[in-house]
This record gives C-alpha cells, sequence and structure tokens, in this order.
C-alpha cells in the first residue's frame, strides 16, 4: 500500500498530479483546505491537501469469491486468505485516516501518528516517545516510510543507537557487594539468587549471601534454602553492627550479594535506613534496583525516584513474561540512562534469568506492532 500527500491550488490540479503519480487506480482517503504562506500571518494562500493511496497488487478474486450466494441462504460465506489481507489493508487505512483527521502534538504523518500511539500505548513517557519522532522525521527519508514494516525497520535502527550504552550484564571488579533494593513483591530475593548462580557457574566466582530482609521470616528462609543449594556462606543482619560484622568475615569472598528488606517504597524511613549501608565503604558497593514490568509505569518512574538517591547505576527488570508492555524498560534505560542488568521471566533458578540484549528489548516493544 502506497499513500502519499499532495498539495495543489485546486482540486482539479491535485488530481491530475495524483493521476501522474500514482495512476487512474489511486484512492482519495481525504482531502482538507489549508493556508499557507503569507507575512506576519496574513495574506496567507489557500490550498488543497489530499492524502491519496494506490495497492500495487490488489488480490485476484478467487473461484469461491466469484461464486453467486442464494440471496436467502443463512450460511454466511468463509473468509478467505486474500479476503482476509483485503480486511487487514482496509482497518489499517482506516486507522490511518483516523490519525490524519486528528491534529498530532506534533502534526506528524498519519503512518507516523499511529507509530506514535502505538508507543504511548506500550506506556513508553510521552516525552520520550516525541523526541523518538522527532528523530525519525529528521534522520529519515520520510516519504521513503510508507508501510508499517519500513517504519518497524527505522524504529528498530534508531533505538539500536539510543540504547548503545543501556546494557550492563557484568559487575564492576571493584565492586564487591552488591547491593539489591527494591520494593515488596517485585521478587528481590529470587533474582539475587539467580544472578549469584549466574555469576558462579559462568563466572567461577566465589559468592557469600548477606540477608538484612529479618521482617519477613519467610524471606530469611527463602534465601537459606537458596544458600544450601548453592553451597554458598550466608549471614543474617538484624542490626548495622550485624552487617558490618558479615562484611568483615567475608571480605575474602569476589562478590557479597546483599538482600535488603522490601518496604513500602513511599516510606522515605526505609530509604534513609538503606542509605546508610552505603556510607560503609560507598566505593565497594553496587546497587541494583529490581523492578516489576507488571507495574504501571507511573508507580516505575516513582520508584526510581525514591531510591536514585541511592546511586543507582544498574537495574534489572522482572515478571517480563507476565505482560506485554515493554515501554517502561526504555523509559529507564533511555529517559534516565540507566544500564538494565538482568531480565527474569520465570520462578525458576537460575534458568528465568536474561542478559539483556540491543535486539532482545527491540523485539520485545515492537513484538505487537505489525499485528493486524
Amino acid at each position: 500500500m502506497k499513500i502519499k500527500k499532495y498539495l495543489a491550488k485546486s482540486m482539479p490540479e491535485a488530481m491530475q498530479q495524483i493521476r501522474k503519480e500514482l495512476g487512474s487506480d489511486a484512492v482519495i482517503l481525504q482531502s482538507k483546505e489549508i493556508k499557507k504562506g503569507g507575512i506576519l500571518g496574513l495574506f496567507k494562500n489557500k490550498q488543497i491537501e489530499v492524502v491519496a493511496a494506490l495497492d500495487p497488487t490488489p488480490p485476484e478474486p478467487t473461484e469461491k469469491t466469484q461464486e453467486s450466494t442464494p440471496a436467502f441462504s443463512n450460511q454466511k460465506p468463509i473468509p478467505q486468505a486474500n479476503d482476509q489481507k483485503v480486511l487487514n489493508e482496509i482497518q489499517y487505512l482506516k486507522e490511518l485516516v483516523e490519525k490524519q483527521a486528528v491534529h498530532s502534538k506534533q502534526d506528524l504523518p498519519p503512518l507516523f501518528e499511529l507509530t506514535r500511539q502505538y508507543l504511548l500505548k506500550q506506556e513508553m513517557d510521552e516525552q520520550l516517545v516525541d523526541t523518538i519522532m522527532d528523530d525519525l522525521t529528521k534522520d529519515s527519508d520520510v516519504n521513503a516510510i510508507t508501510s508499517k514494516e519500513d517504519m518497524k525497520r527505522a524504529l528498530e535502527n534508531l533505538l539500536d543507537n539510543k540504547l548503545e550504552n543501556a546494557i550492563g550484564g557484568t559487575f564492576d571488579d571493584h565492586k564487591q557487594i552488591i547491593q539489591f533494593v527494591g520494593p515488596t513483591g517485585v521478587g528481590k530475593t529470587t533474582t539475587l539468587a539467580k544472578v549469584a548462580a549466574k555469576t558462579i557457574l559462568e563466572q567461577k566466582k566465589e559468592v557469600a549471601f548477606i540477608t538484612m530482609d529479618t521482617y519477613r521470616i519467610a524471606a530469611i528462609d527463602q534465601l537459606k534454602t537458596y544458600a544450601r543449594i548453592l553451597d554458598v556462606p550466608i549471614e543474617v543482619a538484624y542490626s548495622l553492627d550485624d552487617y558490618k560484622q558479615a562484611l568483615q568475615k567475608f571480605q575474602q569472598y569476589d562478590y557479597i550479594f546483599v538482600d535488603t528488606a522490601g518496604r513500602n517504597f513511599r516510606n522515605l524511613q526505609y530509604i534513609q535506613e538503606l542509605k546508610k549501608l552505603l556510607t560503609i565503604d560507598e566505593r565497594r558497593v553496587e546497587t541494583v534496583l529490581t523492578l516489576a514490568l507488571t507495574a504501571k509505569s507511573q508507580d516505575i518512574r516513582d520508584i526510581y525516584s525514591q531510591f536514585r538517591p541511592l546511586g543507582i547505576k544498574k537495574i534489572v527488570f522482572t515478571k517480563v513474561d507476565e505482560t506485554l508492555t515493554y515501554g517502561s524498560i526504555f523509559n529507564i534505560c533511555i529517559g534516565e540512562d540507566k544500564q538494565i542488568s538482568h531480565v527474569t521471566n520465570g520462578q525458576n533458578v537460575p534458568d528465568d534469568l536474561l542478559t539483556p540484549s540491543k535486539s532482545r528489548l527491540i523485539d520485545l516493544l515492537l513484538s505487537g506492532y505489525t499485528d493486524g
């Protein structure tokens, strides 16, 4: 489907341009009168803006579509493959016309506005979406993008560049203490165990556990179980002094994974308590924020803002398998310039842990873009 916008002084002149470029089979999708030029907003010239479309490969009628159907038959004809293709094209054209009728914030062409709405439905921040669309219209040949497939390729290239510094699956060798923080219910303890197992199996590092999540007995038992399975030493710290002693005990290990208490992230006292841990030896600490992708995008932004004073460098997104909305990943790694170290897609330790790549994140975001 080829779609193009024309400007002319009159409708006959526009029709002449359309016939010359698209042929007599072209279809007029929309026309409207606009004013352009002038001086200081005065003496503007009236012009006609026409959106026309041409399908270069119209579907061939099949024998079934040519057969007559009894006038009073209750049996509905079964749609054929070509029929479905036509229905998809009609739906696509309908969406384009609807977007053309709405005055976009950026006055985008219909296909670009359709794409903008898709990214917003993925819960990507509006400011980030508008930046992406602005970059697309500047860096791409707009007239060459005439289909969703063209747009998807352009988006993939643009997002690939924007994610250049967003992947960080390994920890800094100078950061011995890996502290996992985050609100309750995001799967922090399970994620810590997955990352630790991966570090032991793939990097052959010596690892120890400290848990400060003493508010839930189940959390202590859970991490003790993982420690026993992985043959990893563990200490429970009920106070700041206990924590310092545990760090001293494990100082010869490559990494010390710390499970902090999951509490209401809006509790400022909780954040201040966590901040005290960093003052022990900030040079040795890497703080990883754990976020559940099933949370609302606004809640994820609020959580990040609350934990920002802890010097967050890396993010783990959990429950990727429980949602079809992935815009929040891009809000954090592009909008906040933070690295995504891992994503989790299940409860199995250590299997359901993925080290993200740029292509994998982009595929998640655009997985539903060309559907329908």
